[in-house]
C-alpha cells in the first residue's frame, strides 16, 4: 500500500520549521552558548552557511527524485547501488534521526524538570510515547499537531525576543568588549559551537522523505525547504544575538531550560507559560524526526536493501503509516534518550548528518552533469559544490575538535 499524499506546501513549511526550531532553539542553544559564549551568533552564522548551500542541493535533488527514501534514491541513482553506499546513505541518516528524536526527548524532559518534579524516565516515557502515538496515527494528523505547534513556538520566540530586546541591542558592544575577533581561543569556541549549531540546521533533510506524501512534491518541496530555512535561519541569529547580549550567559550555558531562564528569570506565571509552550515546540521536534526515521526505514524494508526485513515496509491499510517501522523507532528513540546525556546524542547527530549532507551534494553534482530537467529548479552548478566543500572541511574541524577535547 502507498503513502497518502495528504500535505500541502504550508504544512510542509510548519513540519520543517517546527522540528528546526524545536531542536535549535528550545534544546541545543544552551551547549552553543558553552562554548561560543557572546559569539554564538557567529557560530550560527557559520553553521547556516554550511547548511545553505546543501539545503538549496536538497531543494533540487529533492524535485528530481521525490521519493520517501530521500538521501537512499538520491545516492543510487546518481551512483548506482555500488557497495551498498545508497543503504549505507540510509542508515546513516536514519541513525541520526533517532540519535535526534532522542536528544530532543531529552531536552523536553530539562524543560519540563525546570517547571515540576517528576522522575527522568517517566519524562522520558511521556513524551517518547507521545510523540509516537501521533506519528502513528497518520501524517495528517502530524501535520496538524505540527502546525499548531509550530504556530505556539513562532509566537514564543517573538515575545522572548521582546522581553530580551535590550539584550538583543546590547550585544554587538558585548562582542566587542570580550575580543571575540581577536583572540584565538574566542574562534575556537565559536567552530566548536557552530558544529553544534549544525544539529540545528538538519530538519531540512527530514523533510525530504515527506515527498511520497506531499501535493505536487516537484513544486512542494523546493519552495518548503528555501521558506523553511530562511524563516529559521533569520530567528537564530535573533534569539542567539540576544541571548549572546546578556551579562549572564554562564547561567544560560548551564540552565536545564536556556531561553526560559534568559527571558522569563524569577517571574513564576511568565516562566510557567513559557515552559508550557517549549514544550510543545519541543515535542513537534521530535515527532519529525521520528516520521522521518520511519519513512527512510520503511524505504529500505520496500526496498530489501541491504537484507532489511520486508515487514519494516509494510504500510498499514487503516492509518497509512509503516507501522512496525515506526514502532522499532519509538523502541529505539526510548533507550537512547534514557541513558545518553544530551551533548554526545547531539554531536553524534551532526558527525552522521554531515556525511549524508556531503553525499547528497555528491550525487547532485553527478546528476547535474548529465541532464538538467525543465520542470524543477536548476541551482547554480556551484552550489552541490560548495555544499560538499562545507560539509568535508566541518566533519575535519570536528575530528579536530574532538581530538583537542572540545
Amino acid at each position: 500500500m502507498a503513502l497518502r499524499r495528504s500535505m500541502g506546501l504550508w504544512g510542509l513549511v510548519f513540519y520543517g520549521t517546527g522540528t528546526i526550531l524545536g531542536a535549535g532553539i528550545f534544546v541545543v542553544i544552551g551547549e552553543v552558548m558553552g562554548k561560543a559564549g557572546p559569539g554564538a551568533p557567529l557560530a550560527y552564522a557559520v553553521a547556516g552557511l554550511v547548511a545553505v548551500f546543501t539545503a538549496l542541493s536538497f531543494a533540487e535533488i529533492g524535485a528530481r527524485i521525490p521519493t520517501a527514501g530521500g538521501p537512499i534514491d538520491y545516492v543510487e541513482e546518481a551512483f548506482g547501488d555500488r557497495g551498498g553506499v545508497p543503504a549505507m546513505a540510509g542508515w546513516l541518516l536514519i541513525i541520526a534521526n533517532i540519535v535526534s528524536s532522542a536528544t530532543i526527548a531529552t531536552g523536553f524532559v530539562s524543560y519540563l524538570e525546570s517547571f515540576v518534579e517528576i522522575p527522568h524516565w517517566a519524562g522520558v516515557l511521556g513524551i517518547v510515547g507521545l510523540v509516537g502515538a501521533v506519528a502513528l496515527a497518520g501524517m495528517k494528523h502530524s501535520a496538524w499537531f505540527m502546525t499548531v505547534t509550530t504556530t505556539l513556538g513562532i509566537i514564543t520566540l517573538l515575545v522572548i525576543m521582546w522581553l530580551m530586546r535590550d539584550s538583543l541591542l546590547a550585544w554587538p558592544a558585548r562582542l566587542a568588549d570580550e575580543g571575540v575577533f581577536s583572540r584565538t581561543g574566542a574562534w575556537t569556541g565559536i567552530f566548536a559551537g557552530a558544529f553544534l549549531a549544525i544539529y540545528s540546521f538538519i530538519g531540512f533533510g527530514d523533510m525530504a522523505p515527506t515527498a511520497e506524501e506531499l501535493d505536487e512534491p516537484r513544486r512542494t518541496l523546493p519552495r518548503g525547504i528555501v521558506i523553511t530555512i530562511l524563516l529559521v535561519f533569520t530567528f537564530y541569529l535573533a534569539i542567539a544575538a540576544a541571548l549572546g547580549g546578556s551579562a549572564d550567559i554562564d547561567g544560560i550555558a548551564q540552565a536545564d531550560a536556556p531561553l526560559v531562564y534568559a527571558a522569563a528569570g524569577d517571574s513564576g506565571m511568565l516562566q510557567m507559560t513559557l515552559v508550557l509552550a517549549s514544550l510543545l515546540v519541543i515535542a513537534n521536534g521530535a515527532l519529525t524526526q521520528m516520521v522521518a526515521a520511519s519513512r527512510l526505514l520503511m524505504d529500505l524494508g520496500r526496498d530489501r536493501r541491504a537484507g532489511t526485513p520486508a515487514w519494516l515496509g509494510q504500510v498499514s491499510e487503516t492509518t497509512g503509516t509503516p507501522v512496525f517501522s515506526t514502532l522499532l523507532t519509538v523502541g529505539v528513540v526510548l533507550v537512547l534518550a534514557l541513558f545518553i546525556p544530551l551533548g554526545t546524542l547531539a554531536s553524534g547527530t551532526s558527525l552522521a548528518i554531515l556525511i549524508v549532507f556531503a553525499m547528497v551534494n555528491a550525487a547532485l553534482w553527478r546528476l547535474k552533469t548529465r541532464n538538467q530537467p525543465e520542470d524543477v529548479p536548476n541551482m547554480w552548478q556551484a552550489v552541490p559544490i560548495i555544499g560538499l566543500v562545507f560539509c568535508v572541511l566541518t566533519i575535519i574541524g570536528q575530528v579536530v575538535l574532538w581530538s583537542a577535547g572540545m
